[in-house]
């Protein structure tokens, strides 16, 4: 402790961070404490998550404390509930010796005439989300116009999620004589606008590079087929059976989908979304901080500001949209010094996106190959076997497993393992007797697949230089029935029955549209729209014969894509009948509107990767 003494950490604070076990300040620690402690500087503070960040504000903050003034002295803001929830017991603990400190918590989800209550008995250290402190501040139940040092935690994390014109509102009603401290794991253009119209004659500490990720992650990635993703993270999590982790996916159906597989597989794991009530959320991370789920399959959104311990791994289903999301992501593990995985689950058109991150965050993603049948039954054994060798041997235990002994007389000890694996492990071998090469070669790399002859007929499938070859549907709505292409995405979403399927081009016509499934999936894409409206229209969807099935998407020219407008069909004018006829702005039956036109047929798409944000 006595470098904490020497930063200049009061007697009572050092009693309480003894208590949690501290021992020396972390780099982030040992910049910023002297700095708030003893000097007037405002604070820029680049560090990524896990770093130690809230002990750098939250000691020399609460030493600063006069509690005989009974006002809110200091205002911490932070992202999401969870994370304010975790810094205010933080604070309560450093502060455990000085009982005439008082902190509160104030976040959505909760009851705010009870936060209003713990407001009006008087605190000195508050403790908000961004959102939650607008509605007090509107209704004038707290007053933060005599605060000394406001503290932006996750910085960057508050401005993508949207949170910009509140924080400008609620640091206008500070005073102006104030430190502002700002903390954020990345520094994009918003957080620097933040810091120049907010912050005086500031002080930037950096603990690594700006926008890079912390050393103490690798950082992997898998390349595979799209409609091979799932199970790739099914062998992924087999192959680590003592990993403890996240899995990112873009939109909160994936989150579901994937987390129900999982269990069906026999995975403890969960879902985290922000369909979830906060009972339902706080239900989800008391199980998963508590170890009673292997893994959490979480959105962005939902697990923004998380704070969870000894996380072993980093799963991204799907990469981000942007480099500062998959920072925050990877900075999920490989906290306080300890060693993490970062391990991306990537098809062969999201390379670029892959480079574009490697680039930024200055590191190389280490390819590797998705373990076969052999690797992960030999994981789960050696897992298996180290359980029981660690297990405790109780005394009397003869005096209850004779019986048992003496079944097992006539059996050699190499016999009685075997028996044990089997009962054991049986269903799992059985599983992985024979498994598939799910590998994607990345030449770039020099990445190399275990195909075998396998590798020689999937190439085949594949048509020509390894281009995909797809088959196209139709269905019966189109840009005047208001169908997008995400709305699109989300019926195949909800209604196909199986997942992983590639999508090529989508034309949305004035009347029906047209979409390309890659021939992989297309003789298990089975889609029963026969009870389904959209907009009140039942939908119909046909497959449509294809000259050339060995024609390359990329060499199509005019084919089935070309943008002409197909004749509305029989059939489609018995669908509109059935759900309605509508009339164009001039109040014309059957008029025809203007639209944008279809989007690009040469971008690709996945229906279980879609782009929409949860």
């Amino acid at each position: 402790m006595e470098k904490f003494r020497e930063l200049g950490v009061s007697e009572e604070m050092l009693k309480g961070i003894a208590d949690l076990g501290f021992e020396t300040p972390s780099p982030v620690q040992e910049k910023a404490i002297p700095v708030i402690l003893g000097e007037e500087n405002d604070l820029v503070v680049l560090a990524q998550t896990g770093t130690g960040k809230t002990a750098a504000f939250g000691l020399p903050l609460l030493q600063k404390i006069e509690p005989e003034w009974n006002n809110v002295q200091v205002l911490i803001l932070s992202p999401t509930r969870e994370l304010c929830v975790q810094i205010g017991n933080d604070l309560r603990n450093y502060s455990k010796y000085r009982k005439d400190i008082r902190v509160t918590c104030v976040y959505g989800g909760t009851d705010i005439r009870r936060q209003i209550k713990d407001l009006q008995r008087g605190v000195h250290v508050v403790v908000a989300t961004p959102g939650r402190l607008v509605d007090l501040l509107n209704r004038k139940a707290i007053n933060i116009e005599s605060v000394f040092a406001v503290v932006l935690d996750e910085a960057d994390e508050m401005l993508n999620m949207g949170f910009q014109e509140d924080l400008d509102f609620i640091l206008s009603n500070t005073p102006k004589e104030k430190n502002t401290y700002l903390f954020s794991a990345t520094m994009p253009k918003e957080v620097e606008r933040i810091a120049r119209n907010y912050l005086v004659n500031q002080k930037e500490i950096s603990v690594g590079k700006k926008n890079q990720g912390a050393d103490t992650v690798s950082h992997q990635y898998y390349m595979v087929r799209a409609k091979d993703c799932y199970e790739t993270l099914r062998r992924i999590v087999d192959c680590a059976p003592s990993m403890y982790a996240i899995i990112f996916t873009r939109t909160k159906n994936d989150a579901q989908d994937i987390a129900k597989h999982l269990q069906r597989d026999g995975i403890d794991c969960d879902a985290l979304h922000g369909d979830l009530s906060q009972a339902q959320r706080d239900n989800v991370m008391n199980a998963f901080r508590a170890k009673r789920l292997k893994v959490l399959v979480a959105t962005d959104v939902a697990a923004r500001g998380l704070d969870v311990d000894n996380l072993t791994h980093v799963i991204n289903y799907n990469l981000p949209e942007d480099v500062e999301s998959y920072t925050h992501r990877s900075g999920r593990t490989g906290r306080a010094g300890k060693e993490g995985i970062s391990i991306a689950i990537i098809h062969s058109k999201e390379k670029g996106k892959l480079r574009r991150i490697e680039n930024m965050l200055k590191k190389q993603f280490e390819y590797k190959s998705v373990p076969g049948g052999e690797e992960i039954c030999r994981a789960q054994l050696a897992f298996y076997g180290d359980k029981i060798l660690a297990s405790e041997e109780y005394e009397d235990m003869d005096l209850y497993a004779q019986e048992v002994y003496d079944k097992f007389a006539g059996l050699t000890k190499e016999e009685v393992l075997r028996h044990l694996v089997s009962y054991e492990f049986g269903r799992l071998l059985k599983k992985y007797k024979n498994t598939d090469d799910l590998n994607i070669e990345d030449d770039d790399r020099g990445g190399r697949s275990e195909r075998g002859d396998r590798g020689g007929r999937d190439r085949d499938r594949r048509g020509r230089g390894g281009d995909t070859v797809y088959s196209t549907f139709t269905l019966n709505v189109g840009r005047e029935d208001g169908l997008t292409p995400k709305d699109l995405m989300s019926l195949i979403n909800k209604y196909s029955r199986r997942r992983g399927i590639g999508v090529g081009g989508i034309r949305i016509f004035d009347t029906d549209t047209k979409f390309e499934i890659d021939e992989d999936s297309a003789s298990d894409f089975a889609v029963d729209f026969s009870k389904v409206l959209f907009n009140g229209i039942p939908l119909e969807i046909k497959a449509i014969p294809t000259r050339d099935r060995g024609r390359r998407r990329d060499d199509r020219g005019k084919g089935d894509f070309s943008g002409r407008r197909e004749r509305r069909s029989s059939d489609r004018n018995d669908s509109r009948d059935r759900g309605g006829r509508r009339d164009d702005r001039n109040g014309n039956s059957g008029g025809k509107r203007r639209g944008r036109p279809g989007s690009d047929p040469k971008k690709p798409r996945n229906f279980n990767r879609s782009s929409s944000r949860s």
